[in-house]
């Protein structure tokens, strides 16, 4: 990510640019029709506030644990003038308790996008137990991201990306699906579908009882 201006503190994310719009049309599909969407590690801050542009009637709730991407939050948020976004949370996935703010109201969707993969498989752990916890009735944990299938990578691109991250950090790399899927369900988040998507990503919408 990189700013755009030495006073403008606006992280760009590039990937952003290619997935926001294929991601927002599974949200349109999957999302419950009111109440408030926690988004974990936003990052730059951009994939929410188009989100919360193009679905004003929900309302949306950014958080990430690094201070300069809630500074740049902060800083989308104020730029875009919308009024159906939370001031951004500092949260850790891995928490025993999620503190969100007192007026969050009805938690109707998580989303981590490409979360799981640059982090230790207890980050997985947290979110899953974490959304399952808060989410109401009906609503739905989305993950976006690449993903082994049966044990296997998708793409040659997928094991490529794979092998650095774990050469990076040997917690970290491509999750296997079914394992997520597994772990979701001691918690009670049943597998509602899997969507492909641009560049070997899946969208996979586990969703509250």
């Amino acid at each position: 990510m990189a700013n755009s201006e030495p006073d403008d503190v606006r992280f760009r994310a590039p990937a952003v640019g290619r997935n926001r719009d294929p991601i927002l049309e599974v949200l349109r599909d999957v999302l419950p029709r009111s109440g408030t969407v926690l988004e974990l590690a936003s990052g730059s801050g951009e994939h929410i506030i188009h989100f919360a542009e193009d679905m004003p009637d929900l309302t949306w709730l950014p958080s990430d644990i690094d201070p300069e991407a809630l500074g740049s939050i902060k800083a989308w948020r104020a730029h875009s003038g919308l009024s159906n976004i939370h001031l951004p949370i500092s949260l850790d996935v891995t928490s025993d308790e999620w503190k969100l703010p007192d007026d969050t109201g009805d938690l109707i969707g998580v989303l981590a996008i490409n979360l799981i993969h640059i982090a230790p498989w207890g980050a997985c752990e947290g979110l899953i137990r974490g959304s399952a916890s808060r989410l109401s009735a009906n609503g739905i944990l989305y993950l976006y991201g690449p993903f082994k299938r049966s044990g296997r990578h998708t793409a040659a691109s997928n094991q490529s990306f794979d092998e650095m991250l774990r050469r990076h950090d040997p917690e970290w790399g491509v999750r296997d699906l079914d394992s997520v899927i597994e772990y979701a369900g001691h918690y009670g988040l049943n597998l509602d579908q899997v969507v492909e998507m641009p560049s070997n990503n899946l969208s996979v919408i586990l969703r509250q009882p």
